[in-house]
């Protein structure tokens, strides 16, 4: 018996966390388990939070499971557990503490729990406080993409917690960026907001001008006095802020008026109070004017029938015992000042941005446009041809990349064999069509132009012909994919940036071909004095057709770099045909200098317009047309006017 109570006494000695042990995956559980098997998003929450809230590591594995469906509840104890399926249809039952087999069950035996999409999403969220720490970095990366789509005030305090451990730096920057944002979306420290505001500001990132736009919310409120609050502005009424009507609106909801009675309701008050054919005494049939009907309707309001009219002097006392304010959503003057500062400098840059973005808009535009008129350049600028199938070689150019890329699978040997094998085609055919056509036209340009536009129509019925109508596809080597990222405003495609170095290396090597080669110097000689050239034993003949046939593959090289982009239809040449002729007359017909600054201009104007009114490219294309229209008047030789004795011919 002393021994007894003795143990007794040392039993009860012992503190009493000797006694009790540390909850386990089942018992919490279990202690949630009505909420669990019920699974409505409604209540659900603090089942998750008191999960969440245990500290326990496996519950992590817990909620990834029932997230996915994978928790089941045994129906003879009610006891959850994860499951694998047999080849025989049974299931071995695994513990949750440590991942164990327990037993095997028949498929009646257990119940699948199946949460819903709402359940699944706040199971999703809970699961970022662990995921934030895992060893895995896609599920760090995962758990910062949840939080972006979803932001919670919960959920600062472990992303903070986790930016001391994290290895990885494309995810340390992360998480201190999103740290930021979202201190000063829900921090309670005022000072920390201010401090997380003003060290992002000037940010171009969307994520943070859209953090900083709840921030500066307002809202409307009407009072006789200056209300309590952070108040942003008072709005005079009658201006574009608040028109009169606006305000009276404001003032109704408020309380503070009674409502206006429009026409429509006067008439409809009117129509509920006839009796025997009379409204207040007043006959239907003489109800025909608005006067007559005001006063029906003010013999109601005598009778107590109607509400009474609001009158025009009535609305204007009304409006001038009260004041309007857009009060801030967010009471911390502060904070808004702050977040107003930081906006107005994220604005400026990305203003600035906007038109870094543009600039290379129409740079790219330009060096499109230059690499589509190089080639007329030669033929029209040089030769005085007026070549109306020069579309249909950059055509052609574009058709030929797309069957070499049928043969040679890779993309990059397929665009680096069809560039000189477009130029070799497109040369053949230029030649081809001098010395049948243009030879036998020169210095008849009507019948040139309307020959050459008979042989466009040709080719592109002989390219429907063989390819369809429909686009084909040109595909750019994967190194030219997706585009250079500068910020968050600027960027450009690695294809355009393809093209612009493209349109500079045509430009020098047409340079060094006119200032270089003995065919630029023949070149040359047959455009300043065609019988002089001859009389030094140069074959005028022999030049043209080699000066048409460059002309002609250079277009067709183009057309290889402009299909990687555009559509390749037996149309296409027809999208560029009028820019080039523009191009070469605005820069000055003979130049190739002229030919550049014409694209730079019709580059840069079209995409100025474009951005002016962005949903009418059309509109665009016709503005520019007119603004070429009037800058010939003024300058008729163009930019770059050509000099010498070939100015005068």
């Amino acid at each position: 018996m002393k021994s007894l109570l003795l143990a007794m006494c040392l039993v009860l000695s012992l503190p009493n966390g000797a006694l009790a042990q540390s909850p386990t995956v089942q018992d919490l559980l279990q202690s949630q388990r009505a909420l669990i098997e019920k699974s409505s998003r409604r209540t659900i929450g603090p089942a998750i939070d008191a999960l969440v809230a245990s500290g326990l590591p496996q519950m992590q594995n817990v909620l990834e499971a029932w997230q996915a469906k994978g928790m089941w509840q045994r129906k003879g104890d009610g006891f959850f557990f994860a499951a694998r399926k047999n080849d025989d249809g049974t299931f071995i039952l695994q513990d949750f503490e440590d991942g164990a087999d327990v037993a095997t069950v028949s498929s009646a035996e257990i119940k699948q729990l199946k949460p819903n999409s709402g359940v699944r999403a706040m199971i999703a969220t809970a699961l970022v406080r662990f995921q934030l720490t895992d060893t895995d970095i896609t599920k760090r990366a995962d758990a910062l993409d949840s939080i972006s789509r979803d932001p919670e005030a919960a959920l600062l305090a472990p992303l903070r917690a986790s930016i001391e451990g994290e290895t990885d730096p494309d995810i340390l920057a992360r998480k201190v960026r999103l740290e930021r944002l979202m201190t000063m979306a829900y921090d309670t420290d005022v000072p920390s907001r201010v401090a997380a505001i003003n060290d992002m500001s000037g940010d171009l990132g969307v994520d943070f001008r859209a953090t900083l736009n709840p921030i500066l919310s307002t809202s409307r409120v009407v009072s006789p006095t200056a209300p309590d609050g952070n108040i942003a502005r008072e709005v005079i009424v009658g201006s574009d802020a608040l028109t009169h009507s606006a305000a009276y609106a404001l003032l109704v909801a408020a309380g503070g008026a009674p409502v206006e009675i429009t026409a429509d309701a006067r008439d409809t008050t009117l129509e509920a109070h006839i009796d025997g054919g009379r409204i207040a005494g007043f006959p239907v049939a003489q109800l025909s004017s608005e006067a007559v009907r005001d006063q029906a309707y003010d013999a109601l309001v005598t009778r107590g029938l109607a509400p009474p009219r609001v009158t025009q002097t009535d609305i204007d006392a009304s409006l001038a015992s009260y004041r309007f304010f857009d009060v801030y959503d967010d009471p911390s003057p502060a904070v808004t000042s702050a977040a107003e500062a930081a906006l107005a400098a994220s604005e400026t840059r990305v203003a600035f941005g906007q038109a870094a973005d543009l600039g290379l808009d129409a740079l790219s535009l330009a060096s499109i446009y230059f690499l589509a008129a190089i080639g007329l350049a030669i033929t029209f600028g040089v030769m005085g041809v007026i070549n109306m199938a020069h579309g249909e070689f950059i055509m052609m150019g574009a058709y030929t990349g797309f069957v070499v890329q049928q043969y040679v699978p890779n993309h990059t040997a397929s665009i680096l064999l069809a560039v000189p094998l477009a130029f070799a085609v497109t040369f053949g055919a230029g030649v081809t069509l001098e010395r049948l056509v243009v030879r036998r036209l020169y210095h008849r340009p009507l019948e040139t132009l309307l020959a050459t536009f008979g042989v466009s129509i040709a080719l592109q019925q002989l390219a429907k012909n063989i390819f369809g109508t429909q686009a084909r596809p040109l595909t750019s080597p994967s190194w030219l994919d997706g585009a250079w990222v500068i910020n968050d405003v600027v960027a450009i495609s690695y294809i355009r940036i393809a093209i612009f170095i493209l349109a500079l290396l045509f430009l020098a090597l047409f340079l060094f071909i006119m200032k270089r080669t003995r065919l630029g110097l023949e070149t040359r000689a047959v455009t300043q004095n065609p019988r002089m050239a001859a009389s030094m034993g140069i074959n005028p003949d022999r030049v043209n057709m080699l000066t048409f046939g460059l002309g002609s593959g250079i277009a067709g090289i183009a057309g290889v770099a402009i299909g990687l982009f555009a559509k390749v239809t037996s149309e296409m040449g027809s999208d560029y045909i009028v820019q080039s002729f523009m191009t070469v007359v605005v820069g000055g017909v003979g130049n190739i200098w002229g030919t550049l600054a014409g694209a730079a201009m019709i580059g840069g104007f079209q995409k100025g317009v474009e951005w002016l009114n962005p949903s009418n490219t059309l509109a665009a294309q016709t503005y520019m047309i007119i603004f070429i229209i009037i800058f010939i008047q003024f300058r008729p030789r163009g930019i770059i006017a050509l000099k010498g004795r070939a100015a005068g011919d």
